[in-house]
């Protein structure tokens, strides 16, 4: 039975993606999503349906010197081609598109400590310009330092689940908030969490130990 998936990526951020303009973190993190969800699968398809009609009916025009148009994801792909990896099938917890471009299971991640009950692996981007990309493990009943973003911040729950002011997010459930958003997530008593982060800009930490953390961390 398809699990029902309640929280998606706002309209815009999908239009983005199927438009092919979002950053490499960002996108990567849009597409585990939809490669997770068969509403926003379905809603891309449409979108690039569109775009194409709208690309077909508009005469040709080259582009400025020196730049090229962006390239739009297919399917469920990340934007940014990597050679992919054989990965063994982990009953599809570490969506499709990240582990094929990672070569990663969940059993095979290498994570590391972050702090008491907290464990992340950062993933390898083509440029720090392509904002930042992570997995991250929380223990069960764990919060996070409060803070706020940079930017846009995409969490895709992988695991587990999590809560905030915005309420609960369950696996395949998909948070997109942007600078004005400042909160407390908590994982799940019984479960913890794991899920995947991407952020245009670092994270805005209020407590003491997040401002230790990050500038080691980078988060």
């Amino acid at each position: 039975m398809t699990k029902l998936i309640n929280r998606h990526a706002d309209p815009a951020t999908l239009m983005a993606y199927a438009a092919g303009t979002l950053n490499e973190a960002l996108s990567a993190a849009v597409a585990a999503h939809v490669a997770m969800c068969p509403a926003c699968r379905r809603e891309v398809r449409l979108l690039e349906a569109v775009g194409d009609a709208l690309i077909a009916s508009l005469a040709p025009t080259p582009a400025p010197s020196g730049r090229r148009h962006p390239t739009r994801p297919v399917d469920v792909v990340l934007a940014t081609p990597r050679t992919r990896r054989p990965v063994i099938d982990d009953g599809e917890r570490l969506p499709r598109p990240i582990a094929q471009a990672y070569g990663l299971t969940f059993e095979t991640v290498p994570w590391r400590i972050l702090g008491p009950g907290v464990w992340h692996h950062r993933l390898q981007l083509s440029s720090p310009e392509e904002g930042d990309l992570r997995l991250l493990k929380i223990a069960a009943g764990r919060r996070m330092p409060e803070h706020g973003h940079g930017g846009t911040e995409l969490t895709l729950v992988l695991d587990g689940a999590y809560s905030d002011q915005g309420g609960r997010y369950l696996p395949g459930d998909l948070q997109d908030v942007d600078e004005e958003c400042e909160h407390v997530p908590m994982a799940d008593k019984d479960l913890g969490c794991i899920c995947l982060i991407a952020s245009e800009r670092p994270a805005r930490f209020k407590g003491l130990i997040g401002r230790i953390v990050h500038p080691l961390t980078g988060l």
